[in-house]
């Protein structure tokens, strides 16, 4: 089977979810392949042999211009300089500069940052601190490769969200070391602990930033402390984890192959390698298997 077309990171979903122990939510993760914008069934199975191959175009996942290069993650550079979503305050939140007036598009503003937002604690390497919207759990989860996941506040931006994610960062980690989520599980963690732990310790300071935002009127940038709800875990379609990392680049390498060992993140782990499709957002690709 061959299918071609212009990549976009694999969408992640669950199924046969459960509860147990009346304490956890457990799924199973399932992926389909992006291709030209449209949802496709991976034409592959675990430990079937597949091949990946770049055709040299790259596209723009924002305008559809052809681009020699792609900039944050498949946009030419005439968007990344100029969207919203390119712009900096994505990667940190905290720096959203919407209340300055300096915004690049108000109405992505107004249909991303100003919607309801999560801060959650994770387990994808380890114990990990996150933000994100409400709309995309559990994708962003599941996009990071978490085993583990568990929200303990909701509040009404993305700034107010990416603040608290600063103040939670000085005791708990906020980025995921990609090797070593690629080599096995992470050790379970009672993350229903944890929360109570960091919450009890960080009341006076989670006061002082929800009194700052309280004073924003054209917004409604609560903050909420989620104390009923209940962890996630989630399992994903490994078969075997490799015992050294070696990533494949199709920049340097245009054609990979390798016999599948599983899906975690936004990782193909190939007895050959790993690749993160996600970094090919915008590359033309043709799939073999």
């Amino acid at each position: 089977m061959e299918l071609q077309g212009i990549c976009h990171k694999m969408h992640a979903g669950l199924k046969d979810l459960s509860v147990t122990d009346q304490h956890t939510h457990k799924a199973n993760v399932e992926y389909k392949f992006i291709l030209d914008r449209s949802e496709v069934d991976l034409p592959f199975n675990l430990g079937q042999e597949i091949e990946i191959e770049w055709t040299g175009k790259i596209f723009c996942v924002s305008c559809g211009a052809k681009t020699s290069k792609s900039f944050s993650q498949g946009h030419c550079f005439k968007c990344f300089k100029t969207k919203a979503s390119c712009d900096m305050c994505i990667m940190k939140p905290e720096t959203c500069h919407y209340h300055l007036g300096t915004c690049r598009e108000d109405s992505f503003a107004h249909e991303v940052c100003f919607q309801p937002h999560i801060v959650y604690l994770a387990n994808s390497s380890a114990l990990k601190v996150g933000i994100t919207r409400i709309s995309q759990m559990p994708t962003r989860w599941l996009d990071q490769g978490a085993t583990q996941a568990l929200p303990i506040m909701k509040v009404g931006s993305r700034r107010l969200s990416g603040q608290l994610e600063i103040m939670f960062g000085t005791q708990v980690a906020d980025k995921t070391d990609w090797r070593k989520l690629l080599k096995g599980e992470a050790d379970p963690l009672n993350l229903i602990e944890v929360r109570e732990q960091l919450l009890e310790e960080f009341s006076p300071k989670i006061q002082t930033i929800r009194d700052e935002f309280s004073q924003n009127l054209e917004f409604n940038e609560t903050v909420e402390i989620l104390e009923t709800e209940l962890p996630r875990e989630f399992v994903y379609p490994v078969e075997q984890y490799p015992e050294k990392i070696k990533s494949h680049n199709l920049d340097k390498t245009p054609a990979i192959r390798g016999k599948l060992q599983g899906i975690k993140g936004q990782y193909l782990i190939l007895d050959t390698g790993v690749i993160n499709i996600r970094k090919y957002s915008g590359y033309e690709l043709k799939i073999r298997a």
